[in-house]
């Protein structure tokens, strides 16, 4: 099995787009991790300001994080 930083794999810009793709699916998966907890835990309670306030940043810096890698890498869907 050939490893995907193998430079016999279709030349570099291939490898890129593959290993970048694949961190934009982590990314999305980040995200929507942070949205599902959020959603969840105010479902089981009513939250506290605080605990409110934590998710929300937890998800805006998700989104953010996906949010930039789109801009370096251009591999949106």
């Amino acid at each position: 099995m050939r490893s995907l930083r193998s430079p016999s794999l279709h030349g570099g810009e291939y490898v890129t787009n593959v290993l970048s793709c694949l961190e934009r699916e982590r990314l999305e998966e980040e995200l929507s991790e942070a949205r599902i907890r959020a959603r969840n835990l105010s479902r089981l309670r009513r939250l506290t300001s605080p605990e409110r306030a934590t998710l929300d940043q937890r998800e805006q810096a998700a989104q953010t994080r996906l949010r930039d890698h789109d801009k370096e890498h251009g591999c949106q869907r």
